[in-house]
């Protein structure tokens, strides 16, 4: 079982590689915290029985893990074509919006393929960039009509069926949600998973979509907002402060936007979830040549490490654990580099989350108290999380923060909080009684022991009403 001292998080995309109740107990028994479905390539019965293979592993294993369901999300593809076909440098190449109307005369003078995207001719212009399959092909909008688009190809490359398509800088008007998003989210209500990760946020109002959505339906899962196009970086500030946590998801984000300003996007991101007290998840690519090779490139070590040094709540792991040859090596590194880096750490707490309320302002002297102190740790109580939440957006330098809940679906929702090692337990009435079985089970599980100093974030009954207190307390 893990040691309390990683505050970063790890997050692991589950497929072919690790679908397994051997491949997830080996998982689940090095530290990983959340699994990420990836609906993309789900469907319904798959998902149904590998959310309760997770849950059987997890119980059998001792150790909880979260649930994400990553949810496709709306996007423009190309049509099928009946065999793969090369697109050279300089040729015309259309697009077709209504292949159906499209006579002889309409598709003289160049190749074409459909797309599925009806609106595509209102959103782009001449002189817009096209990209397609992850941007192996480049393409320049040179014409736009009703039924098909003529573009120019850039960059040459092959040409198969149902590739993806990036429109860098364009703003398109998809839904929020497509009909397959909506089926998939009912899934993962039934199945019950704790976080619903919303591909292709452009502007707030998509994750209002998304919430009025799945509370309708009783659901308490929190919403991850994806960062993918420009769009979205626009209106950064607005879609962190509508969601429950951002992803920094590189891969498209890197296409849609020019590749230089990735890494300041992302420190722009991770700062501005830090300042409002929001998780947030740096994700694609950490350890993208360990899908087929059993070591990490330099690289690749200092980017995993970049990210737990700019304070991101979770770094994540996509192919490296969906079709990987060594998904557990891949968490065994990721777990390395954490340690590693923050071991070497010597930054001062948050000092720029926004504390708006007395209780906020209580939990920085918490922090302030525990960095003060040689191997102190922060025990806290709490039913909706916005204590945890609290503690971990101020960064204490090194305590781990225990975080007591009895609401189980807040408990599994914690495990994404950097430096949040929360615990599942009934409250007593009596506060001081609470707080000793808390201590008492950090000292048998091992979080604690004889002689640690504990600093308490707790109510105490005061001539008759309950008042906020911390307390300094050393386990005996």
């Amino acid at each position: 079982m893990p040691n309390p001292y990683r505050h970063t998080k790890v997050v692991f995309t589950i497929g072919p590689a690790t679908e397994s109740e051997d491949e997830l107990d080996k998982l689940i028994r090095q530290g990983v915290d959340v699994c990420r479905l990836n609906m993309a390539h789900a469907n319904h019965d798959w998902t149904r029985a590998v959310i309760e293979r997770i849950q059987r592993v997890c119980e059998r294993t001792g150790r909880q893990i979260a649930i994400m369901m990553d949810v496709k999300g709306p996007e423009i593809r190309t049509g099928p074509v009946e065999e793969t076909f090369h697109l050279e440098a300089g040729e015309l190449f259309d697009l077709y919006i209504k292949p159906d109307e499209l006579d002889e005369a309409d598709r003289k003078g160049a190749r074409g393929v459909s797309i599925n995207y009806p609106s595509f001719a209102n959103d782009v212009k001449a002189g817009d960039t096209v990209l397609v399959d992850s941007g192996l092909i480049r393409m320049r909008v040179e014409d736009v009509e009703p039924r098909r688009v003529r573009c120019k190809v850039i960059i040459p490359g092959p040409m198969g069926s149902r590739r993806h398509i990036n429109l860098p800088g364009v703003k398109v008007n998809l839904p929020a949600l497509t009909a397959k998003d909506k089926a998939d989210i009912e899934v993962g209500i039934e199945a019950g998973v704790d976080f619903f990760a919303l591909s292709f946020v452009r502007e707030p109002d998509d994750l209002d979509i998304l919430r009025r959505f799945i509370s309708e339906r009783g659901s308490q899962a929190k919403i991850i907002a994806k960062v993918e196009d420009q769009t979205a970086v626009t209106n950064l500030e607005e879609i962190i402060l509508a969601s429950d946590g951002l992803m920094v998801a590189r891969g498209d984000l890197g296409i849609e936007i020019p590749y230089e300003t990735l890494p300041v996007v992302q420190r722009r991101a991770v700062k501005e979830c830090l300042r409002v007290g929001k998780p947030v998840i740096v994700a694609t690519h950490m350890l993208e040549s360990m899908i087929t090779q059993p070591l990490p490139t330099r690289a690749e070590i200092t980017d995993v490490a970049n990210a737990v040094s700019e304070q991101a709540d979770c770094v994540m792991l996509s192919g490296e654990t969906t079709i990987g040859k060594y998904p557990a090596e891949c968490v065994d590194v990721l777990d390395r580099i954490i340690r590693a880096t923050e071991g070497q750490s010597d930054r001062p707490y948050n000092t720029t989350v926004r504390l708006r309320t007395p209780k906020g302002l209580l939990l920085r002297s918490a922090v302030i108290l525990s960095d003060e102190l040689e191997d102190a740790a922060i025990l806290a109580f709490t039913k909706r999380g916005y204590i945890a939440q609290t503690l971990s957006a101020l960064r204490p330098r090194k305590s781990p923060i225990f975080a007591f809940t009895d609401n189980r679906r807040q408990f599994r929702q914690m495990l994404i909080l950097w430096g949040v090692e929360p615990f599942l337990m009934e409250f007593d009435p009596d506060p001081e009684k609470t707080i000793g079985s808390a201590l008492d089970l950090l000292k048998k599980q091992g979080w604690a022991s004889e002689g640690r100093r504990i600093i308490v974030v707790s109510n105490v009954l005061a001539s008759e009403r309950m008042i906020d207190t911390i307390q300094l307390r050393t386990v005996e």
